[in-house]
Order: structure tokens, then sequence, then C-alpha cells
């Protein structure tokens, strides 16, 4: 059974910074893409970040572009969001996804998704 948790949020000034943690349990970790998803009150999921599962190729949402960093160590199971230059409006909670497919591309859809976490809170304080 394939169990995902995040870790690492919390309450920051803007400007300031934070680092996500995911961990997965199981065996699917090395063979699929994962990603980062959020969603802010009143809206939907959306893709934040994705890393394939050979770690060759990142996709970033536009906004996050040059501020976020995703990556991922197969050693240890774990995926990582360093975020940078926080800025209100990235304030949600903060999802980790494991794709359901394994080798895939990376992919913005949820329903590329099979194994969530439960997320954790990012606030944003202006």
């Amino acid at each position: 059974q394939v169990q995902v948790l995040e870790s690492g949020g919390g309450l920051v000034q803007a400007g300031g910074s934070l680092r996500l943690s995911c961990t997965v349990s199981g065996t699917v970790f090395r063979s699929r893409a994962l990603a980062w998803f959020r969603q802010a009150p009143g809206k939907e999921r959306e893709g934040v970040s994705c890393i394939t599962w050979s770690d060759t190729k990142t996709d970033y949402q536009d906004s996050v572009k040059g501020r976020f960093t995703i990556s991922r160590d197969n050693s240890k199971n774990e995926l990582y969001l360093q975020m940078n230059s926080l800025i209100p409006e990235d304030t949600a909670i903060y999802y980790c996804a494991v794709q359901y497919s394994p080798y895939g591309s990376c992919s913005d859809s949820p329903s590329s998704y099979n194994h969530w976490g439960q997320g954790t809170q990012v606030t944003v304080a202006s």
C-alpha cells in the first residue's frame, strides 16, 4: 500500500522561504513522476510543479518559475519543493501526488495521479 505524507508547511512573511517534503512509502516511488499541487480556498486544485521518474525533466506553473525548485531523492523515497520569494498568492494547501502510470512524463492534470497526501498548509502573510 502506498502512503504519501507531506511536511514543511507553515506561516511565513512575504519574501520568505519554505521547503516542503514528501515521503512516499512502497515500491512505486522510483518509477513514477511526482508532482506538487495546491488548492487555495474557493479555487480548484492546480499543478505547481512536476518531476519525472528519471529526474531528467521538471515543469513549473508560470507563476512559480524562478522561485520554486522541485527535486527528488530516490534513495530516500522523498520529494521536495523549495519555495523562495513567497508571495501571499502562494497561500494554499500543498499536496504531493504520485503518478498513476509508471515511467510517464510530467502532467499538471490531477487525474494523472492516483496517490495523494493529506496536504500541508502554506500561509504567506503580507
